[in-house]
C-alpha cells in the first residue's frame, strides 16, 4: 500500500535531517538533489523542519547566484543536550554535547572504595549537574552510560554483582531522579567501546568483528552483521570466563579465575612480565615519555574523539587521572619499545600473544568474524606490535583467516561510546517526529 501524505512527510523528513547530520549545512537545491524529491516537496519539508525548530538558516553558499537558493540550512545544534558517562569503579567521567554531539563541556571525579554508596552517588550526580551547567544547558534530553558489568535484556539495568561497588547500581536511578525529562539508559562498557571503534576506529571497514577488551578484566563484545549481539542475558562477551587451558582450575558462576581472565587480565600480565625481566622502572620512563608525545601530538594517539560531523573533540584529561592505566599496560608498552634492543621483551611479548590467541581462536572458531580487535588498556598499550604477533598465532591454530588490529580509539572509547548511543538516540526521537 502507498504511503499516507503524513507517513510520506515524516519519511522524508527523516531523510533530510539524516542528510543534515552527515553531510552538514546544506542548500535546499543540494537536498533536492541528494535525495531525489522534487522541488516543491524539499521547499516543503524545509519550512516544516524549520517551523519545529529543528533546522535553521545557517548562512549562505557560495555559489554564484545569491537568494534564497542560496541559504543554507542545518541542524539546530542545542535544540538538545546530552550527557556521557563512563563509570569505572574508582570514578566517573562525564560530557556534555549538543545534538550533533559536539563537546561542550567534560569533567571527572575520583571515588574511593571506601566512599559510602550515598556519597559515591551524589558526586556523580553533581558531576553531571555542574558539567551540564558549564555547556549552558538548560536540561539534558538524553543520557548515556557505560558501566562494566551485565545489563538486563528486559530492564535494561545493572544485573546486581558483588565484584562492583552498589553505587553503580544506584547511579541510573539517581541520575532519572534528578534529570526527569532525560532518557537514561546504561549499556556494558565493552560494548560501548566496540560500538565506537565500529563507528569511528579500528573496525570502520567491519560489519561484523569481536573487540577484545584486556585492561584489568577481560571481556569482548560481538558485533555480527552491523549489530551489537547482547545475548540471552546480556552476557555475550563474558570471556573473563572462558575455560582454557593452561589455568589452575575452572571459573565458577561466580569467580573469572581459572578462566581467560587468569591468564590475560592485568595481574597475569604483570606476573608474566616478571617472569622475562621487564621491570616496572622502564616501564614507568615509557609511559611518561608516551604520555608526554601523546600530549605533544594531539592526534589520534591522544585518543582524540570525532563525535560529530566534522568535529573532534579532545580526550578528557581528567577522565585519565580517573582511570590511570594499570601497571600491566606499562610493562607491555615498555616491552613494545625494547623489543628490537632487548630480546627478553620480545620473548615476553611472544608469551603475551600466546595467551591471548587462546582466548582468541576459541571466539573465531564460533563465530568466524573475520576481524578481532584488541582494546582496553593492555590492548592499546600492545598497539600493533601485540596485534601483529596474536594474528600470526592464529593463522597457525585456526584454518578461518582473521586480522586483528589495535583499537585506535585510546582511552575515550567508553565515553565516545556513550556519546554515539544517547546522540542516535535523541535523534531518531527528535527526527522521527518533527512537529507540524
Amino acid at each position: 500500500m502507498p504511503a499516507s501524505p503524513s507517513t510520506a512527510r515524516a519519511i522524508n523528513d527523516r531523510l533530510a535531517l539524516r542528510l543534515l547530520q552527515q553531510e552538514g549545512p546544506l542548500t535546499a537545491g543540494r537536498l533536492k538533489q541528494l535525495t531525489g524529491l522534487s522541488r516543491p516537496t524539499v521547499a516543503d519539508l524545509v519550512e516544516r523542519l524549520t517551523a519545529s525548530g529543528l533546522v535553521e538558516v545557517t548562512g549562505e553558499s557560495e555559489e554564484r547566484r545569491r537568494g534564497p537558493n542560496a541559504k543554507l540550512y542545518g541542524i539546530v545544534a542545542d535544540r538538545a543536550h546530552l550527557a556521557a558517562l563512563d563509570v569505572r569503579t574508582e570514578g566517573v567521567s562525564v560530557l556534555v554535547s549538543d545534538l550533533l554531539g559536539r563537546v561542550l563541556a567534560e569533567a571527572s571525579v575520583p571515588i574511593g572504595d571506601d566512599t559510602g554508596t550515598g556519597h559515591a552517588v551524589e558526586q556523580a550526580v553533581t558531576l553531571v549537574e555542574r558539567a551540564a551547567k558549564e555547556a549552558g544547558a538548560d536540561r539534558l534530553h538524553t543520557v548515556g552510560i557505560g558501566a562494566p558489568g551485565l545489563i538486563d535484556p528486559g530492564s535494561g539495568e545493572l544485573r546486581d554483582s558483588a565484584a562492583l561497588p552498589e553505587w553503580h547500581r544506584r547511579l541510573v536511578a539517581a541520575l532519572q531522579e534528578r534529570f526527569p525529562e532525560a532518557r537514561v539508559g546504561v549499556e556494558n562498557e565493552t560494548n560501548l567501546a566496540a560500538l565506537a571503534e565500529q563507528r569511528d576506529g579500528a573496525a570502520r571497514d567491519r560489519d561484523t568483528f569481536v573487540l577484545l577488551w584486556l585492561g584489568l578484566g577481560v571481556g569482548g563484545a560481538v558485533v555480527l552483521d552491523g549489530v551489537l549481539r547482547r545475548g540471552v542475558s546480556g552476557g555475550a562477551g563474558e570471556l573473563g570466563f572462558l575455560p582454557v587451558p593452561g589455568t589452575s582450575g575452572l571459573p565458577s558462576a561466580t569467580d573469572c579465575d581459572g578462566g581467560f581472565h587468569s591468564m590475560t587480565g592485568a595481574a597475569a600480565v604483570a606476573a608474566l612480565a616478571a617472569e622475562y625481566g621487564v621491570t616496572a622502572a622502564s616501564a614507568e620512563a615509557v609511559g611518561r615519555a608516551s604520555a608526554g608525545h601523546a600530549m605533544a601530538v594531539g592526534g589520534a594517539s591522544a585518543g582524540a574523539a570525532v563525535v560529530g560531523p566534522g568535529v573532534t573533540a579532545e580526550p578528557t584529561g581528567a577522565g585519565r587521572e580517573v582511570t590511570a592505566e594499570p601497571h600491566a599496560a606499562l610493562l607491555v608498552r615498555a616491552a613494545v619499545c625494547d623489543a628490537a634492543a632487548a630480546p627478553a621483551a620480545g620473548r615476553f611479548l611472544d608469551a603475551l600473544a600466546d595467551r591471548i590467541a587462546v582466548g582468541a581462536a576459541a571466539v573465531v572458531s564460533v563465530l568466524d568474524p573475520g576481524c578481532v580487535v584488541l582494546a582496553g588498556e593492555i590492548g592499546r598499550a600492545g598497539g600493533d606490535a601485540l596485534a601483529a604477533r596474536v594474528q600470526s598465532r592464529l593463522a597457525r591454530m585456526s584454518p578461518l583467516a582473521t586480522e586483528v588490529r589495535a583499537s585506535t580509539l585510546g582511552g575515550g572509547a567508553v565515553l565516545r561510546g556513550a556519546l554515539l548511543t544517547a546522540r542516535d538516540r535523541a535523534q531518531d526521537e527528535l527526527f522521527g517526529t518533527p512537529e507540524g
